[in-house]
């Protein structure tokens, strides 16, 4: 019989680098997803989670752990399991093997996000925390700034092949204008 091995979503397709722009998967550890219960509070969920409940289109961390706005009173816990006592105050899900998770790094990464999503994300307009769930291409995505030249772009570990296959065009598009 033959044995299974567990393989990242984006096995044999990273890292990329393409000009000044490279793409690696990141290893985020537990994504949990995080709705919390009518009346639950912030404080309350702050204290369970170890991080803030972001507001909309933000998120919290502290360099390992990060809480992600993804919708409406909805958040996913990256990198952290959460403590046994936040199901008392949210619907909580682990959603690890669920997603598809990329960092695209460089100068220019703001040129060739605007290749494939509706959004500014120059860092003028999109500022380092700032989050958003929108369209890259044709797929759902979230993504988030983590600095000045880094962005963290999530996706449905399904589609981590057309996201390789989107971002790999978009940078080629940027490296070709020099």
């Amino acid at each position: 019989m033959g044995e299974l091995k567990a393989v990242s979503p984006c096995a044999g397709l990273l890292p990329m680098t393409i000009g000044a722009l490279s793409v690696a998967e990141m290893e985020t550890g537990p994504i949990t997803s995080v709705t919390p219960f009518a009346g639950a509070s912030r404080t309350a969920l702050t204290r369970a989670l170890g991080l803030q409940f972001p507001a909309p289109l933000s998120s919290s961390g502290d360099g390992v752990r990060r809480c992600i706005w993804v919708g409406q009173g909805e958040a996913l816990l990256v990198g952290a399991v959460p403590d046994p006592k936040l199901a008392a105050l949210a619907a909580v899900v682990d959603q690890s093997d669920a997603w598809a998770v990329v960092t695209l790094q460089g100068s220019g990464h703001a040129e060739a996000l605007a290749r494939l999503v509706p959004v500014d994300m120059r860092l003028s307009a999109f500022g380092i925390g700032a989050t958003v769930r929108t369209q890259l291409g044709h797929m759902n995505a979230s993504l988030t700034r983590l600095d000045e030249d880094s962005v963290m772009i999530a996706v449905f570990r399904s589609m981590a092949g057309t996201l390789v296959h989107d971002l790999e065009r978009a940078l080629a598009a940027v490296a070709a204008r020099g």
